[in-house]
């Protein structure tokens, strides 16, 4: 069977070095992320997969980029960017990292008291500069506090046509569990709640309603 639109997804953590057995990064599992792929393919879009940092199966016909830092996930999704027709940003990219990584082990005697930071490019903000009217461009928003407000900010500035926000402050629902829990939002005012469910079922339910 031919597969007929392009969907680009991105799924799991970035990390960010600090020396070359240290990192940032966050618990994601990447299970959202690899569950949106796998009905994107069910649903007989071309699908390209761009993986951080974990090892989850996935069917065969997806084609998965795997990468490790917010850089290298950048790279990765912007080049692949003007050739999809929905684009899902699921990962939970690293907001931060050191400006400097040593490579050499730092001793714990000479770790220094504090690291400095500079933030990592935000994907998801330049793929909407770049958005064409032909596209459709997915966020997600891991929150703890003021979360559907921060969700409408990061739909609006981010000019993206949805956003899926999550509170992770909830354990059953929050990062690396099994189950998941989202409200959708649009660009166009539109609130959907989507109840605990698998994540592979949501993946459905989130499918249904943003290729509507």
């Amino acid at each position: 069977m031919v597969k007929s639109l392009n969907c680009l997804i991105s799924a799991g953590p970035t990390r960010e070095w600090i020396d070359p057995v240290r990192f940032i990064s966050n618990p994601s599992s990447g299970k959202m992320g690899y569950a949106l792929a796998s009905e994107a393919y069910k649903r007989n879009f071309k699908v390209n997969l761009v993986s951080g940092p974990v090892l989850l199966p996935i069917e065969k016909g997806i084609y998965v980029t795997y990468v490790e830092s917010a850089e290298e996930m950048s790279i990765a999704m912007m080049s692949q960017f003007n050739e999809a027709d929905l684009i899902i940003m699921c990962a939970a990219v690293c907001d931060h990292k050191p400006t400097k990584m040593w490579s050499q082990k730092r001793k714990k005697a000479d770790f220094p008291p504090s690291i400095e930071l500079v933030p990592t490019q935000d994907i998801l903000f330049e793929l909407g500069k770049r958005k064409k009217e032909n596209q459709k461009l997915i966020g997600f928003a891991a929150e703890t506090e003021s979360c559907e407000e921060n969700a409408k900010k990061k739909l609006n500035l981010k000019n993206l046509d949805w956003i899926a926000l999550n509170d992770v402050s909830i354990k059953e629902i929050g990062f690396e569990s099994e189950l998941n829990e989202v409200t959708l939002y649009s660009s166009s005012e539109k609130k959907v709640k989507l109840s605990i469910a698998t994540k592979e079922e949501l993946a459905e339910q989130i499918f249904d309603i943003i290729t509507k």
